[in-house]
């Protein structure tokens, strides 16, 4: 089952005044790359909610988002010293008119930015609020991996289509192949009936160039080589582990057999069909960009 590296978690539980929210998106990345905003007060549990992400998210560009709100008179909050800013502020006061300068309308809030005039209320953590906030953070999680696993249902389903496309136009071309050789055979004899004369033609040595030039276009193997590549992309779809790299490991190993065909065919019509299965592959790539 694949998984799309597009996706969101939303999770929140309300306990006895306080409200702890837990927020999930990601996007593509060839990497986990975390960004997880956590309440100071629990920052000695980043390295187990890092290693949980690693564990279930795997990859992507994740951003987490842990809020708590808490609606009593203990809630973490900012004190300003009064006495500290007032004297703060006259001695700048002071310090312009000494100068001859003008005060500044941002005078107070050059001071609010002065040391310890503005300080933090450390909320108390018990061990009854981790236990809750980490299990909003596990409810979040899966209802993250939910979205993620819905929208790779999406994308396999897409595949699965551009991987038909591709063994449809294989099918054309399948039909194709064998008239190759009479309409190769009859241009190179109008070739040499036009320019040597039909009966200084050696029928012999026509027949072993022919068979030659014909082996160098053959394309047999390509086609061998194609559907089984189509057909191992298809089982993988369907295995229970996530397959982004894989499926795409497998799908330039179908742009190159498409590619020799392409170069090898010798003919409009199958150059035709074979820049349609270009197209479909490139537009699998791209899906693939965004599979976990």
């Amino acid at each position: 089952m694949i998984k799309s590296m597009t996706g969101f978690g939303l999770a929140a539980t309300d306990h006895e005044n306080v409200k702890f929210a837990v927020e999930i998106k990601s996007l593509n990345s060839k990497f986990l790359e975390l960004n997880l905003k956590l309440p100071r007060a629990y920052s000695d549990k980043e390295l187990l909610l890092r290693n949980t992400c690693s564990k279930e998210i795997e990859r992507g560009k994740v951003n987490i988002a842990i809020n708590i709100e808490r609606s009593d008179d203990n809630q973490k909050g900012a004190t300003i010293n009064t006495v500290l800013l007032t004297r703060y502020y006259k001695q700048l006061e002071e310090i312009n008119a000494s100068l001859g300068a003008p005060n500044s309308a941002n005078l107070l809030q050059t001071v609010l930015n002065f040391p310890e005039v503005i300080t933090y209320t450390e909320e108390e953590v018990g061990e009854n609020d981790w236990e809750i906030l980490h299990q909003t953070f596990l409810k979040a999680l899966a209802n993250f991996n939910e979205f993620r696993a819905d929208e790779g249902n999406v994308l396999r389903a897409d595949l699965e289509l551009r991987i038909q496309n591709i063994l449809n136009f294989f099918a054309e071309i399948d039909k194709l192949v064998p008239l190759r050789v009479p309409q190769i055979k009859a241009r190179l004899m109008q070739f040499l009936e036009e320019n040597v004369g039909k009966i200084n033609v050696d029928q012999n040595r026509l027949e072993q160039e022919l068979i030659y030039y014909i082996d160098k276009l053959d394309i047999t193997e390509e086609k061998t080589r194609l559907k089984s590549h189509c057909d191992y992309f298809m089982e993988t779809l369907k295995s229970k582990d996530a397959n982004g790299k894989k499926l795409g490991f497998i799908s330039q190993e179908i742009g190159r057999e498409i590619n020799t065909m392409g170069a090898k065919a010798n003919d409009a019509q199958i150059q035709q069909l074979v820049v349609g299965m270009k197209e479909e592959l490139e537009k699998i790539k791209e899906q693939l960009l965004n599979v976990l």
